[in-house]
C-alpha cells in the first residue's frame, strides 16, 4: 500500500496531529510495505516556456516538439498556455494536441489551474471551485491524469488561519469528489503563497482525506527553514514535483543539490512523472536542455 494512501487511514482514525501522522506512516510503510526504486519518468512543465508561448514566439506544437526531441517521457502543459483561458478551449482543438503529442511520442503528465480558494467571499469562491471543476473535465478530455491546483493567496493581516484553512479544505473536497468522477486526481502545489511549510500542507490533506488529492511537490517554494526537510516530509504524499534549478534555504536562493533532491525521490518510494521547471532569465532552448542533463546524471549518479 503507497504511503500516502496510509496517510489517509490513519488520518481518518482521528489522529490529531500532523507529525504524527507523518510518524505513524512512516512506521506502517517500514513495517509492511518496504520502499524500493520506482520507476521515474522525466516531464516538462511548459511554464519553462512562457514567455515564448505567452508572446507567440512559439507555438504549444513547437514546443511539443522541442521536448520530444530531447527525449522527454511526457509535457506538463498548464491550462493557460490553451487559447482563450479560462473559457475551456475547443475539444477540436484539446483533442488535436493530444494527437500530436501522442505521435511525438510523448504522454501528458498533467496539467494545472489558476486558482483561489482562500476568497472569503462564497460567490467568488464558488467561482473558483467551479472554474477548477470545468478544468477537471478539460483534464479528463485530455488524458492528463491530474490537475495542479493552488490553495490560494497568503494570509492577510486580520486574517484568521484555521477559518481560512477551513474554507480551502472544503473547496478541495468538493474539488476531489468531481474529480474522482472524472478519473482525475487533484495535486495542491505547496506555492510559498497561503501554503507556507510542509505541516500546512499535511493539515489539509488530513483534513479532506480523499485518494483524489496528492501533492504536487513544488521544491522551490519552500521560503521559511530548510528546503530538503520539508521535501522529505512531503515526498511521501507526491503525485507530481516541480524540480526547480534553485530552491531557498533560509529565505535564500542556492542552486538546487540535485543529487540530495534524487536521493528523496528515490527513498519515498516514488515512481512516475518527475517534471522539470526552469524559471528566470535566459532562452529556455538553451536552458531546458542544460538542466535536463543535469537531472538526467543526478537520476543516473543514484541508481
Amino acid at each position: 500500500m503507497p504511503t500516502r494512501r496510509i496517510f489517509l487511514k490513519t488520518a481518518a482514525a482521528g489522529l490529531s496531529l500532523v507529525p504524527t501522522c507523518v510518524a505513524v506512516a512512516g512506521n506502517l510503510s517500514s513495517d509492511t510495505n518496504p520502499k524500493k526504486p520506482g520507476h521515474i519518468k522525466l516531464s516538462c512543465n511548459l511554464y519553462s516556456f512562457n514567455e515564448p508561448l505567452t508572446t507567440g514566439q512559439m507555438t504549444l506544437e513547437q514546443v511539443l516538439k522541442f521536448c520530444a526531441d530531447l527525449g522527454f517521457d511526457a509535457v506538463d502543459p498548464t491550462a493557460y498556455y490553451f487559447p482563450n483561458y479560462p473559457t475551456l478551449p475547443a475539444d477540436s482543438y484539446v483533442y488535436d494536441i493530444k494527437r500530436k503529442a501522442f505521435q511525438l511520442g510523448l504522454d501528458i503528465s498533467g496539467t494545472g489551474v489558476r486558482n483561489d480558494f482562500t476568497l472569503s467571499d462564497p460567490t467568488q469562491r464558488k467561482a473558483q471551485i467551479d472554474l477548477v471543476k470545468n478544468w477537471i473535465g478539460f483534464a479528463a478530455r485530455f488524458g492528463a491524469p491530474n490537475l495542479r491546483v493552488f490553495s490560494g493567496k497568503a494570509l492577510t493581516a486580520g486574517q484568521n488561519r484555521e477559518e481560512v484553512t477551513n474554507r480551502v479544505a472544503s473547496a478541495l473536497r468538493e474539488c476531489t469528489e468531481y474529480g474522482a468522477q472524472y478519473g482525475v486526481m487533484l495535486a495542491l502545489q505547496n506555492h510559498a503563497d497561503f501554503i507556507e511549510t510542509a505541516d500546512h500542507v499535511l493539515q489539509i490533506l488530513k483534513m479532506v482525506n480523499s485518494e483524489w488529492l496528492a501533492v504536487n511537490l513544488d521544491i522551490g517554494s519552500f521560503r521559511i527553514g530548510d528546503p530538503y526537510a520539508q521535501i522529505a516530509q512531503l515526498a511521501p504524499y507526491a503525485a507530481t514535483w516541480q524540480i526547480k534549478e534553485n530552491l531557498y534555504v533560509d529565505g535564500r536562493e542556492v542552486e538546487t543539490d540535485l543529487n540530495k533532491i534524487v536521493r528523496i525521490v528515490r527513498d519515498s518510494g516514488y515512481r512516475g512523472y518527475l517534471p522539470i521547471e526552469t524559471l528566470g532569465k535566459g532562452d529556455p532552448r538553451v536552458k531546458v536542455p542544460d538542466f535536463l542533463e543535469k537531472v538526467r546524471k543526478a537520476l543516473a549518479v543514484a541508481g
